[in-house]
């Protein structure tokens, strides 16, 4: 009896639709836009240093993101940025932040806010 309280309890589990995800993304990038990086004082999704968010049915979120220089000392504490500014995004279970390097970032992923906040044109 307990095995088929369980079988019907995974098959009533909510699927999100796309649009439930397309709205649960959003909110992850708002959410992003509270990171900071410390050396530049912009958030991380205007300088255009996120590449990609993979988020699953169960909630476990994957961040792809680049840093603006290889030897960036700030990995570790913008990924510890990360993990707590999406712990204020209810339907994130876990977050992993993987580092990428291509495309390489250069200044022209940054946003027009970026931009004129940092006086490149």
């Amino acid at each position: 009896m307990a095995e088929k309280a369980e079988n019907v309890e995974k098959t009533e589990k909510k699927q999100w639709t796309e649009e439930e995800i397309g709205r649960i993304k959003d909110h992850i990038m708002t959410a992003l836009e509270t990171v900071i990086d410390p050396e530049l004082g912009l958030d991380i999704v205007n300088l255009g240093l996120i590449y990609g968010i993979d988020l699953d049915q169960e909630g476990n979120c994957e961040i792809k993101m680049t840093l603006t220089t290889m030897g960036c000392p700030l990995a570790d504490a913008l990924t510890e940025q990360i993990h707590s500014a999406l712990a204020e995004v209810a339907e994130v279970k876990t977050v992993e932040v993987k580092l990428v390097w291509y495309p390489q970032w250069t200044t022209d992923k940054m946003s027009r806010y970026a931009r004129i906040a940092l006086g490149i044109r």
